[in-house]
C-alpha cells in the first residue's frame, strides 16, 4: 500500500505538469495563429507593390530563371524543426520529407537547420547542415531569426542573382516546415522561395489592382523592385516559421492530451489497485475479529 500511494503522489505530480503544458501550448498555438493571420494583409501589400514594380516601364529585360529545379546552380534549404521534445514525430516528420525532396536535386545542398532536434536528423542522414539556429519561443523572437537566416544566405551567394539581376550563380533556396491542417495537427510543406522564375512574375504581373486609381512607383524602378522582393522574402519567411512553431505546439498539445488520458487510466489501475489491497487488508482484519471471537466462545463453553 505504501508502494501504491507513492507510484499515485507521482503520477498525480506528473498530471500536473502535464496540464500545464498543455495550457501553454494551447496559449502559444493561438498566439502564432494569430500572427499568421496578421501577416496575410502585409503580404498582399508587398504582393501589389511587385505588381506596380513589374508593370513599370523597363523590367521587361530582366533575366529569370526558367521553372524547372535546373534554373539554379546552387540549391540552399532552411528547414524548421523544434529545440524541445514531447512533440511526438513532429522532427521526424519534416526531415524525412526535406531530405526525400532535395534527394531529387543535383549535387549537394546547403541546409540551415532551425532546431536542435531536426538538426541531428539531418546531420544522421548525411547531408551537410551548414548553420544551425535556434527556435525562437516568441512572435517577437521570429524576426530576428529571420533577418540571420537571410544574412546567412545572402553571404553565402549572390544576392543579385537571388533577385534575378546579377551575372554570378543562380541561387535556390527551400523553406521545408509543418503547417498546421484541418484533418491533422500538421502535415510537411515545402515552398520554394528562390529563385523567382517565370510563373511567379506572371502571377504577380495578373493580379488585379483593387481601386481603379493606378498607382506610380517613385525614384528608381530597381531600387523599389529589390526592396520589395526583400520585404517578400522576409514575410515569405516569417510565415513559415510561425506556422512551424504553431504546428509545433499543436503536435506537443496532441501528445500531451494523449499522456493526460494515459495517466488518467494509469491513476485508475493505480487507485483500483489500492482500494482492492486495501479491503482485502479490512477483510483480513474483520476475519481476524471474527475467528478471534468464535475461539473465545468456544472456550467459555
Amino acid at each position: 500500500m505504501a508502494n501504491l500511494r507513492r507510484k499515485i503522489n507521482s503520477a498525480d505530480d506528473l498530471q500536473s505538469v502535464v496540464r500545464t503544458m498543455k495550457a501553454l501550448a494551447a496559449s502559444s498555438v493561438g498566439q502564432y495563429e494569430q500572427s499568421v493571420r496578421a501577416l496575410n494583409d502585409y503580404y498582399r501589400t508587398v504582393e501589389l507593390g511587385l505588381n506596380v514594380c513589374l508593370r513599370a516601364n523597363g523590367l521587361g529585360n530582366l533575366k529569370w530563371g526558367s521553372d524547372g529545379h535546373k534554373a539554379f546552380d546552387v540549391a540552399g534549404a532552411v528547414v524548421f524543426g523544434s529545440d524541445q521534445g514531447l512533440v511526438g514525430q513532429f522532427n521526424e516528420v519534416v526531415a524525412g520529407y526535406a531530405l526525400e525532396t532535395l534527394a531529387k536535386l543535383p549535387g549537394k545542398p546547403h541546409i540551415w537547420a532551425v532546431g536542435e532536434r531536426v538538426h541531428a536528423h539531418l546531420a544522421d542522414a548525411g547531408f551537410p547542415v551548414i548553420g544551425l539556429f535556434a527556435v525562437p519561443n516568441s512572435v517577437k523572437a521570429i524576426a530576428p531569426l529571420v533577418g540571420r537566416i537571410l544574412v546567412e544566405s545572402e553571404t553565402r551567394h549572390d544576392p543579385s542573382a537571388t533577385f534575378g539581376a546579377g551575372q554570378g550563380e543562380a541561387t535556390g533556396l527551400y523553406l521545408f516546415y509543418n503547417r498546421p491542417t484541418a484533418e491533422a495537427a500538421y502535415a510537411p510543406s515545402c515552398h520554394r522561395l528562390l529563385p523567382l522564375d517565370e510563373n511567379w512574375r506572371r502571377k504577380l504581373y495578373q493580379l488585379p489592382w483593387p481601386t481603379k486609381n493606378l498607382p506610380e512607383v517613385m525614384g528608381s524602378d530597381i531600387a523599389t523592385l529589390r526592396g520589395l522582393i526583400r520585404e517578400y522574402l522576409f514575410v515569405s519567411l516569417f510565415r513559415a516559421c510561425a506556422e512551424s512553431l504553431a504546428s509545433e505546439n499543436a503536435s506537443r498539445l496532441a501528445a500531451m492530451e494523449r499522456a493526460d488520458n494515459n495517466i488518467d487510466e494509469l491513476l485508475e489501475n493505480f487507485h483500483s489497485a489500492f482500494h482492492q489491497l486495501r479491503q482485502s487488508g479490512i477483510d483480513e482484519e474483520l476475519f481476524d475479529v471474527v475467528s478471534g471471537f468464535e475461539a473465545l466462545s468456544n472456550i467459555k463453553r
